[in-house]
């Protein structure tokens, strides 16, 4: 309890320091557990853990763990917060470096998506744009851009950065990953066998570089960078973290430098899917013609019109296509959704 008090004050835990400090200066606070491990608070919602030196680190790496950038999805931000509390208990002991972030606290405060501009666009320096300056979303995009650049400096070896999220709609496939585009890169089949170790079974190879936060580490770090959607949004309370616990346990183990354990059904092998079209908000003019409650991984027959404007007709081709991540009320020029595919199936 001590550390606890030491990092947070009168707050019980990281989540609730980090929502009753949302928006404001947090100075930077450290402190050291009784192992040696080190905890720095760097900010609110962002914590830095190092082991101490002479602690083995069986697979050389090192982790960036991130939830919450987008403020309704929950979950996710209550499986960190409880992996930090075991930790800060000292119920097991960390074995390789960490920083761990709560990436949006004013809109996890608020319970909305976001308060001004949608954070996950906002990465690769995306918040230089002139539409974005001033903006407390850009801001704390660019200080965690920040965070991760001094922490990849540090350990730039192995470096891992699982981005977490839940989904606003229902998805045909619970749990699934996105792998950001580098090209000529594949999947390394430890992070493969890591996915489906927590129970993520579907992975969606990205087509071109982003703005995401995942894109950002890979482009920019060189790490090994997911977004993971784990499920759907739920406010806080309300989700059911048994769902989540093959992810938390996935992670606690890692955190812990254990052995990955032998892959055994149902999940043994990852369905891979690839984008084969991106669909774009072109203006006035634009309509979707999928339904408001679609499920995501929704597959829609050839001959299928999905969007179309003034000019424009987007088909599917001569074999089904399900789509991702429909939105239609996004703005002029972002993305509306995704058109996809199965690809291949990689055994782990």
């Amino acid at each position: 309890m001590a550390i606890t008090t030491e990092l947070f004050g009168s707050a019980p835990d990281w989540l609730a320091h980090t929502l009753a400090d949302a928006g404001l200066p947090v100075a930077t606070k450290k402190a050291r557990l009784a192992d040696g491990t080190r905890i720095t608070r760097q900010a609110a919602g962002l914590l830095y853990a190092c082991p101490p030196a002479d602690r083995a680190n069986p697979n050389n790496e090192a982790l960036i763990v991130s939830a919450g950038v987008h403020g309704n999805e929950t979950a996710p931000v209550e499986v960190l917060n409880g992996l930090v509390t075991e930790l800060l208990a000292g119920r097991w002991p960390l074995a390789c470096p960490t920083l761990l972030i709560l990436g949006n606290p004013p809109a996890l405060k608020a319970g909305e998506r976001f308060s001004a501009a949608n954070m996950n666009r906002l990465f690769n320096g995306a918040y230089h744009q002139p539409a974005y300056r001033g903006l407390a979303e850009a801001e704390r995009a660019q200080l965690l851009e920040e965070a991760c650049r001094r922490f990849a400096t540090l350990h730039p070896d192995n470096l891992s950065h699982y981005d977490l999220h839940t989904a606003i709609r229902p998805s045909k496939r619970e749990k699934f990953a996105l792998y950001p585009f580098i090209k000529g890169r594949r999947v390394p089949r430890p992070q493969c066998r890591f996915l489906l170790e927590a129970e993520v079974e579907t992975l969606l190879l990205q087509h071109r570089e982003a703005t995401t936060f995942a894109s950002f580490s890979s482009s920019v770090l060189g790490a090994e960078s997911f977004t993971v959607e784990l499920g759907k949004v739920e406010p806080f309370g309300r989700n059911d973290l048994r769902r989540f616990r093959g992810f938390g346990d996935a992670l606690r183990r890692r955190l812990c430098g254990q052995p990955a354990p032998e892959v055994s059904p149902p999940f043994d092998h990852l369905t891979v899917f690839e984008v084969v079209h991106e669909i774009l908000n072109t203006g006035p003019s634009f309509r979707l013609r999928v339904p408001d409650d679609v499920a995501n991984f929704t597959e829609f027959a050839p001959g299928t019109v999905i969007w179309e404007d003034a000019t424009t007709c987007y088909r599917v081709g001569t074999s089904p296509e399900a789509i991702v991540f429909p939105n239609r009320e996004v703005p002029v020029g972002q993305r509306a959704g995704l058109m996809i595919r199965p690809l291949q199936q990689l055994g782990a």
